[in-house]
């Protein structure tokens, strides 16, 4: 497990995006976040989810959290300029995004995968996180220290049988994290990484392994210390890196 220790106010004051807020990783990382003292926008398709992940941060007693229901599979150009103009709004700057939204899509031999479902997958898991990026950049580079955190996969880093349109995505989504880390280097308070969360009790790794037992795998909860590194201050100048979360 990757060894940090954050300290209670790590996130005081900040303001931090989470994509795919509803459930499993993206859940625990908005509650953690919460508990470390940032205002944290709950991003996701599902309201009741999100609701409930709301619920659960103004029970412990931390900052209110904002729930923005958005469907990345068929939000318009002009949905992301809407979503940006009411962060800048209410709020004037975003100081981190995590894009932890991601489907799996069929898990089936490129011969038999439709470009239906590729494209699909490709979209929701590189487009959309390129127009949320792109969108929100003049909103991050406001911030004095911000961070943008990119969710890969191993088999986004080396490519693997029957991963299809999951595994590419995720090597694009680790071209567009070194793409932008690059951009922004020693120009803008903006950083740019990725981690890759390794196997976690997740819905989508039971949709991958339906054969595993899932108490092998640690909760969404255990592999949050990169999750906080990397949103928090202590990681200002790392830029461009690939991180394992366990």
């Amino acid at each position: 497990m990757f060894d940090y220790s954050a300290r209670p106010d790590l996130l005081q004051g900040r303001i931090i995006l989470v994509t795919g807020a509803g459930r499993g990783i993206g859940a625990a990382a908005a509650k953690t976040y919460a508990a470390h003292g940032a205002t944290v926008l709950l991003l996701g398709k599902t309201e009741a989810n999100l609701s409930q992940v709301y619920d659960e941060i103004e029970a412990a007693g931390y900052t209110k959290p904002v729930v923005i229901p958005f469907n990345l599979e068929t939000a318009l150009p002009h949905q992301y300029d809407e979503l940006a103009a009411m962060i800048e709004s209410e709020f004037g700057h975003l100081d981190g995004v995590l894009h932890n939204a991601s489907i799996i899509g069929p898990r089936t031999p490129l011969e038999q995968l439709s470009g239906e479902n590729f494209m699909r997958v490709m979209h929701i898991n590189v487009n959309a996180t390129f127009m949320l990026t792109s969108t929100l950049l003049p909103l991050l580079k406001l911030s004095q220290d911000a961070s943008v955190i990119f969710t890969s996969s191993s088999v986004g880093r080396k490519g693997r049988a029957y991963w299809g349109a999951y595994g590419v995505s995720k090597f694009a989504t680790e071209g567009l994290m070194q793409t932008l880390a690059d951009e922004v280097e020693n120009v803008s308070t903006v950083r740019a990484n990725s981690i890759n969360p390794g196997a976690t009790r997740t819905s989508m790794r039971a949709q991958a392994y339906p054969a595993e037992n899932p108490q092998n795998n640690p909760e969404p909860q255990d592999i949050m210390p990169v999750y906080l590194y990397l949103m928090g201050p202590d990681s200002t100048g790392v830029n461009g890196q690939a991180f394992n979360a366990q």
